[in-house]
């Protein structure tokens, strides 16, 4: 059970009995008699559930970065805020949008369900909108014809594999984000059979024409990412939110703060 659903049921329950004990237990019970446990836990976490819920699903939510394919935007162990209602605000568990609020645009850092498995959530970075035609040639990204501009910049040293990548700084929409390359990684990925069905793949890499209602997302890893080069592109109607802040991280206490 995802935990936006036990969430849901949490507050439902706590609610009735809230409702319940205000409306008639109350009223029944004799003056003096104590609250039953169940009554009396209900009626004390029903506002705070209730807080939680609408904080949860319509404002922020609260994630864990658990791989390393968004380094070096995002480590290992960053906590994050995501923001809920810039693409629209949306039901709770049903992830319905009822209002159009507006959309991603590339270079956002995207929370999503993963498409091949709605019960887990992915963190990538959105490259392409719907009608885009995204290339990936020779670790050189292409987008509707015209190349991406990045530039070199000093190597990065991963601490947690102790070893040198080449990093770029890439202009992807409004703003510029660090990329990594390793040269010992092949250009081409090995994509599954819903990715293969909707691009072009040869040895140097991919071509794909992003469809109506989806988005094309990668990892600032290019090389450390399970992204839509290998399983596809992302559907509107699995959109969690914007990433837009890293509020903890247990291993580096400096790292408090916005990203882009």
């Amino acid at each position: 059970m995802n935990f936006a659903l036990f969430l849901l049921i949490l507050l439902v329950v706590t609610g009735l009995v809230w409702a319940l004990e205000a409306l008639w237990l109350r009223k029944r019970r004799p003056e003096g008699a104590k609250q039953p446990w169940w009554v009396e836990y209900s009626v004390s976490f029903f506002p705070v559930i209730l807080i939680v819920f609408l904080l949860r699903s319509f404002l922020v939510e609260p994630f864990k970065i658990p791989s390393s394919s968004m380094v070096p935007t995002l480590l290992v162990g960053d906590f994050i805020l995501v923001n809920k209602f810039t693409y629209g605000i949306r039901l709770p568990v049903a992830n319905k949008k009822i209002v159009e609020l507006g959309g991603p645009a590339r270079g956002d850092v995207m929370v999503f369900r993963y498409p091949e498995d709605p019960s887990l959530d992915y963190i990538k970075r959105v490259v392409g909108l719907p009608g885009d035609r995204v290339e990936y040639r020779n670790k050189r990204l292409t987008i509707n014809g015209q190349p991406v501009p990045v530039r070199q910049v000093d190597d990065y040293l991963s601490r947690e594999r102790m070893q040198f990548s080449r990093r770029y700084i890439e202009t992807l929409g409004a703003a510029e984000h660090e990329i990594l390359l390793e040269d010992d990684a092949p250009a081409a990925v090995l994509p599954t059979r819903a990715a293969a069905g909707n691009c072009n793949y040869n040895s140097n890499g991919l071509a794909c024409t992003v469809p109506p209602g989806h988005y094309f997302m990668m990892g600032d890893n290019r090389d450390n990412s399970s992204d839509s080069r290998v399983w596809g592109f992302v559907p509107d109607e699995n959109i969690v939110g914007k990433a837009f802040f890293i509020w903890l991280n247990l291993n580096e206490l400096g790292r408090f703060g916005s990203f882009r």
